[in-house]
């Protein structure tokens, strides 16, 4: 399995004391705009995955194939989107919190433990739970989610660049880059974006978004 076999190791030892687990990790945090994305996935340890790792080490074709191995292999994936409004109404790391629960309620298999990527774990969520510090890179099931939600999120804000191309969207994913800055005082913001974030930054008035 290449340079997913420590990976598949950490999640053997975790299912040899708890069976059936889950992994989950998000992607978008940081952008201006768009949604957060929150994979869930139960691996099947019968069907190993080779590559899987941190989604930020691979390429983007990389992530597309994974991607795809990882929906026809899995024993169950879940990726949820939380949007902006969502995201400004409660923060971001609760919006995040509130996918995680949502991605993990929403697999077809009710797993006995869940591995959180980061610091911290849902309160609200009714499974066993444990966060994994840098676990994208740690548990295999961890990376598959986030590769899931990567490429989940990516492809959401190309069809986005699609609908608004002035923002070059699918350049930069939403993420505060010195050009999306330029453009969004070019063209002003909408709907899709996350006015708290924007609001920080100086960028954002009600009267600059277009409708």
């Amino acid at each position: 399995m290449a340079d997913s076999t420590a990976l598949y190791a950490f999640d053997a030892e975790v299912r040899a004391g708890h069976g059936c687990f889950a992994g989950v990790d998000e992607a978008g945090r940081g952008p201006l705009c768009g949604p957060v994305a929150v994979g869930a996935c139960i691996l099947d340890p019968e069907k190993p995955i080779s590559g899987v790792n941190d989604s930020k080490k691979l390429s983007e074709k990389k992530r597309e194939a994974l991607y795809t191995e990882i929906t026809e292999k899995a024993l169950a994936w879940k990726v949820v989107f939380v949007g902006p409004e969502e995201i400004d109404r409660v923060n971001i790391l609760q919006a995040t919190m509130e996918g995680m629960c949502e991605a993990v309620e929403g697999l077809a298999i009710v797993p006995n433990l869940v591995l959180i990527d980061g610091n911290r774990v849902p309160e609200a969520l009714n499974i066993p739970a444990q966060y994994v510090i840098k676990g994208d890179g740690t548990s295999a099931s961890i990376a598959a989610a986030s590769i899931l939600a990567k490429v989940s999120r990516d492809r959401y804000m190309r069809e986005l660049d699609k609908q608004f191309p002035q923002y070059q969207l699918a350049k930069h994913k939403g993420y505060p880059t010195k050009l999306h800055y330029e453009l969004i005082a070019q063209y002003g913001i909408q709907p899709f974006y996350r006015r708290s974030f924007l609001k920080k930054q100086g960028y954002w008035h009600p009267d600059e978004v277009q409708q």
